[in-house]
């Protein structure tokens, strides 16, 4: 039988915090070369483990980067890297791919796993915003993942995409990317230009110092939303059944459905928390306090029991 636990949170726990010391390291997924940081907290080890994959578009030093810096605070050794395309990794560059990033995931898990200063059997996934999406097909399909957790995850249903806009928008929608699959465009625009992830909240963001990133590009392929429509996620949610799950997520959120968290978290037939945060905008849980505080604890808390 399932266990839902469910958790409201207005305020952050404020726990004690580690010394970190961060690693560079580069690995290989199918012949792409990858870049990612590798934080150790210093406290004995071996430690439980988790690799972490964010937002569309996003690097290491963004979201992924600050959620890894806190987690390994919090005595959990942390991986946050480039996926193929992004960053200072290799792969075709500002192109969405999802079975690509799928086994960037995979041999994230490897890495930490050839690592002696990761517990045994004790690596997890961690994912924000669409990486959560990433993160839950990535565990169901991987038993080498003992626990999960989504951060403001966007958990991508073709079907329930369908469902809203009306099958035939959908598909002319999906002919539209693929008509144009190599063009480029902007990831953000300010006002009402278009980009890939369009409106003033995403621009916020990306636009703005707040994600300074020496290695971000504003540009993807329109191919890379033919990628965003067609990822499944919550269809992997029946094979969670022996795989402890985390869902945090914000009650007010115009670009990650609440609706799909409360769904993949209702479809999982195995342990499972939700946490419900008081956030106004889904870009409050990349780095606005105190969500951020309160995501990262609850995620330390859950992987701690759990790994």
């Amino acid at each position: 039988m399932s266990d839902l636990t469910i958790h409201t949170c207005a305020a952050g726990a404020g726990r004690p915090t580690t010394a970190v010391r961060t690693e560079r390291v580069t690995f290989s997924a199918g012949g792409v070369d990858l870049a990612g940081d590798l934080r150790l907290p210093d406290l004995p080890l071996p430690a439980p483990a988790v690799a972490l994959t964010g937002p569309f578009t996003g690097v290491k030093e963004q979201v992924t980067g600050l959620y890894a810096d806190r987690l390994a605070r919090a005595g959990l050794v942390t991986l946050a890297f480039d996926h193929r395309g992004f960053g200072e990794s290799g792969g075709r560059r500002g192109h969405e791919d999802s079975e690509g990033k799928l086994a960037d995931l995979r041999a994230a898990v490897s890495l930490l796993g050839g690592r002696a200063e990761v517990a045994p059997g004790r690596i997890g996934l961690v994912g924000v915003c669409l990486g959560g999406g990433y993160a839950v097909r990535a565990a169901a399909s991987d038993p080498r993942v003992r626990a999960v957790a989504g951060i403001a995850g966007a958990y991508n249903s073709p079907a329930w995409f369908a469902e809203r806009m009306g099958l035939d928008a959908y598909r002319a929608a999906l002919g539209s990317f693929l008509d144009r699959y190599d063009e480029r465009l902007p990831a953000v625009a300010p006002g009402d230009g278009e980009a890939a992830m369009p409106g003033a909240e995403p621009y916020a963001y990306y636009g703005t110092s707040r994600s300074a990133s020496p290695h971000w590009v504003n540009e993807v392929t329109r191919g890379s939303l033919h990628s965003l429509m067609t990822l499944d996620a919550l269809g992997a949610t029946p094979l969670l059944a022996a795989t402890p799950l985390l869902v945090v997520h914000g009650r007010t959120d115009a670009y990650c459905a609440p609706e799909l968290a409360a769904e993949l978290a209702g479809r999982s037939p195995g342990e499972k928390e939700v946490v419900w945060l008081d956030c106004r905008e889904h870009i409050d849980l990349y780095d606005v306090e105190p969500y951020v505080t309160q995501a990262a604890d609850a995620t330390a808390a859950f992987l701690h029991d759990h790994l």
